[in-house]
């Protein structure tokens, strides 16, 4: 196990009828405010007029800014910086998703800073400062309500960019598992592949003597793996969406890091996919993970028949070791199919034809290379997308 430094500072607010509390929440901070959200969901739900009367009742002023889409935009980003500029925004309460949030967060870090907020993205600035900001979750997967990481898509060019910094972090995160009802089931399962993912960019490492934080990845993956199903048949199961929502959580709050090196080299490559044929992140994912998996799993084979075992359920005495680390990853496909996820990019659509533009953004011009558990040049990227394909 490695030195880790752990620090997490965001308030959980879990729980029936969570959302009443936050006008109270803002109040400590903040008496005007943006309101960022999607489009017309909270709206139809009655989360919107719940969560204005509750602002309304602790006498905070408030715009608003809807409009987020999956695989949130850069433009939108620019514009909810001027709006906060101009209107003397000091906090911003995000509604939604990880898209919505990672919005909001991007929208945080670009008011106080003079410069182009794609800056953070490139990697060319450093997250110094930040306007506060709050969480109404309503679909669980991303992470983004505890997480220190924001991503965001720049139309110039449909690059899709990552910027990570404990600032960003939310002051707090109120979570309902009642507001994830009204899911589709596409977005239930598109959600359980992207908390998966989290944990398993984590799972695979080359880092030796962790088990404490193996058996907490593993715990979390089953949790999903039991509940997910549960959601599908029926919608309003609250304690099987209340695992699902605190599992996601505790995916991407980086509990799951501590004293290891995550891998993340599927999210590089799942981000060229989204961004350039903005298909939903975890139907992404749900395609190029066990695809990756296929590439690499020689590279640490003692790990990925663990993953078989302990994960699936595999029972080690009939299988060789190779064998069994294969039968992990075809359990793997076929609880995405399962829950209705594609496993091939001819599923999602995506022709073969734009591979090696795809590598070569992903490896960016900065670097030579993606990924911790196995470092992946270009053409390990094309191969990866030609096993996915």
């Amino acid at each position: 196990m490695r030195n880790f430094i752990f620090q997490n500072a965001v308030k959980i607010i879990f729980g029936k009828d969570a959302e009443s509390q936050v006008g109270s929440e803002i109040r400590q901070y903040s008496r005007k405010i943006m309101l960022h959200y999607g489009g017309g969901s909270i709206k139809r739900t009655g989360l919107y007029d719940r969560v204005v009367d509750s602002i309304k009742e602790a006498g905070i002023d408030f715009v608003e800014l809807p409009g987020v889409q999956p695989n949130p935009r850069l433009s939108l980003v620019k514009e909810g910086i001027r709006i906060c500029r101009a209107n003397g925004i000091d906090f911003i309460l995000a509604v939604g998703g990880g898209s919505v949030i990672d919005s909001a967060k991007a929208i945080a870090i670009g008011v106080p800073y003079e410069g182009d907020v794609w800056n953070f993205f490139t990697g060319s600035a450093v997250v110094k400062e930040s306007l506060p900001l709050g969480v109404i979750l309503t679909i669980p997967g991303a992470g983004s309500e505890a997480s220190k990481d924001s991503v965001i898509t720049n139309e110039d060019g449909w690059l899709k960019r990552a910027v990570s910094s404990e600032i960003i972090r939310p002051r707090f995160a109120i979570l309902n598992p009642e507001l994830t009802y009204t899911l589709p089931p596409y977005q239930t399962a598109c959600g359980a592949a992207d908390i998966m993912a989290h944990i398993m960019e984590r799972y695979f490492t080359n880092v030796p003597n962790v088990d404490f934080t193996d058996r907490l990845c593993e715990a979390t993956l089953k949790t999903i793996l039991q509940h997910v199903p549960t959601v599908l048949e029926k919608p309003e199961d609250y304690d099987a969406r209340a695992e699902i929502m605190w599992a996601s959580t505790i995916a991407h709050n980086d509990l799951l890091s501590t004293g290891r090196i995550g891998d993340w080299s599927s999210h590089a490559i799942e981000h060229e996919l989204s961004g350039i044929y903005d298909i939903a992140h975890g139907a992404g994912l749900a395609v190029i993970m066990p695809a990756w998996m296929k590439y690499v799993y020689k590279q640490n084979i003692t790990r990925f028949v663990q993953f078989a075992v302990r994960v699936w359920n595999i029972d080690l005495s009939f299988e060789s070791p190779e064998r069994t680390a294969i039968a992990g990853i075809r359990k793997l496909e076929e609880f995405f199919k399962s829950i209705g996820l594609p496993t091939s990019l001819k599923e999602l659509n995506i022709p073969d034809d734009r591979f090696d533009e795809m590598a070569e953004k992903c490896i960016r011009p900065e670097s030579i290379s993606i990924g911790n558990f196995m470092k992946l040049g270009k053409a390990d990227i094309i191969n990866i997308l030609k096993l996915a394909y």
